[in-house]
């Protein structure tokens, strides 16, 4: 049997065998040899580098991840799923779970719990362990109101971490964004949103995802933000926390825009005992890593894939 040919039989072996599930009599039947030729091209292709056999250890493997990202970082705790995939809707449901177990073994009666809005706090509601608290409070760290047909789920979120928590919840029934400051002030003073920002302000866990800049966006895509608004961000921003949006540094790349959001001002996520970003996927990459330049969070949760990315593409 020819070099070249004894390759592409290999090749061809290796594959029934390691990604068809194949036996190694399936194969022989399949490519009318022995079951000891199979044997020996099973050995070759591993020989010859075709095949390399990974060991991936989840709680060893993930451990020593977890604490080079928190030390790279400045972070308190750093909380990793072993997802299958990399796909981003899988990625956040497996960020929502591992979250879900974190904060199980944080919360504690009298706890104040801000809880931003989107798709990946989405997917946390949903796989919260029910927790019955004494003198806890759950509040809305943005406005969470849109006329777009596009869904925050900030309502959604709220009501089933008040259900879960068997507690209240306070809401910021207001757009996350207004057309001007003065407005927008204006509405700052009123005395309920002015006692569930001060309520947020002084949350002791901070719960938040982070945006991008993509045209799919959740924030763009809810039309907050017109067409120039929206160029800018896309040249200046790298993402969003609680749609406060800020550059390659974690500094905020627009006052102008800042000073007319509704919510927790980032300098208060500093201040948190559990200041909790949850994020993954390569599209993230870029916003996760400026947040925690800014000094945003504490405490990440996110996937394996996207720690280790962070380790390697650290600036």
């Amino acid at each position: 049997m020819q070099s070249t040919s004894k390759d592409r039989l290999a090749i061809t072996a290796v594959k029934l065998y390691y990604q068809s599930g194949y036996s190694q009599s399936d194969i022989a039947k399949e490519l009318r040899l022995s079951r000891p030729s199979i044997s020996r091209l099973l050995q070759y292709a591993k020989e010859k580098g075709y095949v390399r056999i990974e060991i991936f250890d989840p709680i060893e493997d993930q451990s020593q991840l977890s604490q080079k990202v928190a030390a790279a970082y400045h972070l308190k705790n750093v909380c990793i799923a072993n997802v299958p995939i990399a796909d981003e809707q899988e990625i956040k449901k497996y960020i929502g779970k591992r979250a879900a177990q974190y904060l199980e073994d944080i919360v504690q009666d009298g706890d104040i719990i801000g809880v931003g809005w989107g798709t990946t706090m989405h997917c946390l509601c949903h796989a919260l362990i029910h927790h019955p608290l004494q003198g806890a409070q759950i509040v809305q760290l943005e406005g969470g109101i849109t006329l777009s047909t596009g869904e925050t789920y900030a309502n959604e979120i709220l009501e089933r971490f008040a259900k879960n928590y068997e507690t209240i919840a306070q809401s910021l029934p207001l757009p996350v964004l207004f057309d001007s400051k003065i407005v927008k002030d204006m509405v700052y003073k009123d005395r309920h949103v002015k006692r569930v920002l001060e309520l947020g302000h002084n949350a002791n866990i901070a719960l938040f995802s982070v945006g991008t800049v993509r045209d799919n966006a959740l924030f763009f895509r809810l039309g907050y933000a017109d067409p120039n608004e929206k160029d800018y961000l896309k040249s200046h921003a790298v993402g969003d926390i609680c749609s406060r949006f800020f550059d390659k540094d974690g500094n905020i790349s627009s006052n102008e825009i800042n000073d007319r959001t509704v919510g927790i001002a980032l300098d208060s996520l500093r201040n948190k005992d559990y200041s909790i970003l949850l994020a993954g996927g390569d599209a993230k990459i870029a916003s996760i890593r400026a947040a925690l330049k800014g000094g945003y969070a504490n405490v990440l949760v996110t996937d394996h894939l996207t720690a280790q990315k962070l380790l390697d593409n650290k600036e």
